[in-house]
């Protein structure tokens, strides 16, 4: 999952054939500028669900990784486990190879980039295991956040070298040449690794310490156009594995949402932050009742000074915003409870990783028609999911 909006991308999220920043995203927004939401939003909490700390993703497209760890992580913690700093360039590093894979057996007709999805996270998990941050950060070239564009475009390069080669035949050899440059930008992966004075492999470190059944989770979508309560394809471009995802209605997001949260599940969120009605620097998201381009300057400077009346956001609405690409799947971050304003409506605890750099310390409130109108995908644990929605 990227996240910089681009205009023509295809169905919800951006192509991945170019890197996309996370400050690339943050000036995009700078439109959307602190008018201190903080004054004007009164907040008490219903559910707050404990989690690890923020973190920062710097300039790489990888949110997904990021968000799907500290949803791992907050699972740690429901499971009544001490937390570990997961290694969220360790997951992004597997899923660089899986992709990488696919991107050849496709004969290179694959989004390349940073780009994933949540769903990534728990099959890299089951697969490959985990690493603790403090064994594996990725950072393996002087920088102190990750910067993954020169990487990215010359993985490019070589995998479509790859594909484009005039032996007509691949050798065995490509796999490992693509693993060595991994490994000079991001680092070698141990086999072994001391951790609290034990020696672990990723995957006994997984099994072990982290002690997460990666079957027990389940993603969702919400295409009124594919059938309800079965699985259907992610028909988005940065599903590169070609995952399926469970189909619910728009009101089962929230409805799941809620139901997990006052559960002690949190949820992971992907969706779309593209709209001048998110801001980031306001820690604020909702669904005004008047669009945007029909706002008067006052109304467009008032954005975020205060609760406001919201559009009620309808399947039609939903789908039609899905098939024009105005939703775009542009980011994921992790849903972890729930608040009141002034007036008694209710928004969601979204947890970013975008650093502490925004008017919340890394969190933004999100409100439900928002969340119903946006919503790409959510991943959970089942047990977090109403019986009367999981029907299969």
């Amino acid at each position: 999952m990227m996240y910089l909006k681009r205009s023509l991308l295809s169905v919800m999220i951006l192509s991945s054939v170019s890197l996309s920043a996370q400050d690339d995203l943050i000036k995009s927004l700078e439109g959307n500028k602190s008018i201190k939401a903080t004054e004007g939003f009164q907040f008490t909490p219903v559910v707050n669900l404990e989690t690890t700390s923020v973190k920062n993703q710097g300039s790489s497209g990888t949110c997904w990784s990021y968000s799907g760890n500290s949803f791992l992580e907050t699972e740690m913690i429901r499971m009544g486990k001490q937390p570990v700093d997961l290694a969220e360039i360790y997951t992004a590093r597997c899923t660089y190879i899986e992709k990488a894979i696919n991107y050849v057996r496709m004969h290179g007709n694959l989004g390349w980039g940073d780009g994933g999805e949540l769903h990534d996270v728990v099959n890299i998990y089951k697969k490959y295991g985990a690493l603790p941050q403090e064994v594996y950060d990725g950072l393996n070239y002087g920088t102190d956040i990750n910067r993954f564009g020169e990487m990215q475009t010359a993985l490019k390069g070589f995998l479509d070298g790859i594909v484009q080669n005039k032996n007509g035949k691949l050798t065995p050899n490509w796999i490992k040449a693509f693993t060595a440059a991994l490994d000079s930008y991001l680092g070698e992966v141990p086999e072994e690794f001391e951790y609290k004075g034990k020696t672990y492999s990723p995957q006994s470190f997984a099994k072990e310490v982290v002690g997460v059944k990666a079957d027990d989770y389940i993603e969702m979508v919400s295409y009124s156009d594919q059938p309800l309560y079965e699985n259907v394809f992610m028909a988005v471009p940065d599903n590169w594995s070609f995952d399926t995802a469970y189909n619910v209605s728009m009101d089962d997001i929230t409805a799941t949402i809620d139901n997990a949260l006052k559960k002690g599940y949190s949820v992971g969120w992907a969706t779309d932050v593209s709209e001048k009605y998110f801001s980031w620097k306001n820690g604020i998201a909702y669904l005004p009742e008047t669009d945007y381009s029909q706002m008067s300057s006052d109304e467009r400077q008032a954005m975020f000074s205060g609760p406001k009346q919201e559009m009620k956001a309808t399947p039609e609405m939903r789908q039609q915003a899905f098939d024009d690409y105005t939703t775009t799947d542009d980011h994921a971050m992790q849903i972890v409870g729930i608040v009141k304003d002034q007036n008694e409506k209710e928004y969601y605890i979204v947890k970013n990783s975008w650093g502490i750099s925004n008017d919340y310390n890394g969190y933004l409130y999100v409100t439900k028609e928002f969340v119903k109108y946006k919503t790409t995908a959510l991943m959970l644990h089942k047990d977090g999911v109403p019986k009367n929605i999981l029907k299969s």
